[in-house]
């Protein structure tokens, strides 16, 4: 039975494993978000050798399960001589299996962009890299802005994988305190409640960022 008074006492803990949940959260996606951008862009690069680099990668690691990728990183990596941490491992898994999801997003952001424009911005002596950060990307990134949201909502609650690895964040403290106390309605409850209380306006705000691009993509075509 759910518990007032187990719920006081659990609530330190719990606050503090969450506010490492959000840290892992954020470092994670801001982390993605550039290893999402330049990988998008090496996909698409003229250079093969960017493509031949950044394809396959992208393709292993959607290829593979996040939980796996966790694994290596922290059991499997230091029978080579690598030894990370928790925290650190878990960023690692993280950005490198949504760096490879993002990618795909930034890539098809970009390539949605019109060949006009392009062509235009070759025509008036613009170079590829420089269509790119004024032109291109802008338009890309806005177009990709909701999907990029859901894909924060879903790392987040990605995180609760991270318990694999032994960082504690709010549902491995769960854990551990279910383990001494058998309150596990009581405290999964807690859980449930504070991640609907982080990803639920998180998914308002997204729904609110894809009524606003798509109105001013009417807009820009009227």
């Amino acid at each position: 039975m759910f518990s007032i008074e187990e719920m006081i006492t659990f609530l330190p803990p719990l606050l503090k494993g969450a506010y490492l949940t959000i840290a892992v959260s954020l470092l994670s996606f801001g982390l993605s978000l550039i290893a999402g951008l330049i990988l998008g862009i090496a996909r698409i690069s003229r250079y093969w050798p960017l493509r031949a680099l950044a394809t396959p990668y992208v393709q292993f690691i959607r290829g593979t399960p996040l939980l796996l990728q966790l694994f290596f990183i922290y059991y499997v990596m230091p029978y080579s001589g690598v030894v990370l941490s928790p925290f650190v491992s878990a960023i690692i898994g993280l950005t490198a299996n949504y760096g490879a999801y993002m990618a795909e997003v930034f890539r098809s952001g970009i390539q949605a962009i019109a060949k006009g424009q392009w062509e235009a911005g070759s025509a008036v002596g613009m170079s590829r890299r420089l269509l790119m950060r004024r032109i291109i990307l802008p338009q890309a990134i806005r177009i990709v802005l909701p999907t990029l949201g859901n894909y924060f909502i879903g790392l987040f609650k990605d995180t609760a994988l991270c318990s694999v690895v032994s960082i504690q964040e709010v549902v491995f403290t769960a854990q551990i305190l279910a383990a001494r106390n058998f309150q596990y309605f009581t405290l999964y409850t807690i859980v449930g409640v504070m991640y609907f209380a982080v990803s639920f306006p998180a998914a308002r705000l997204v729904g609110y960022l894809e009524r606003v691009t798509k109105s001013g993509y009417r807009r820009r075509r009227s």
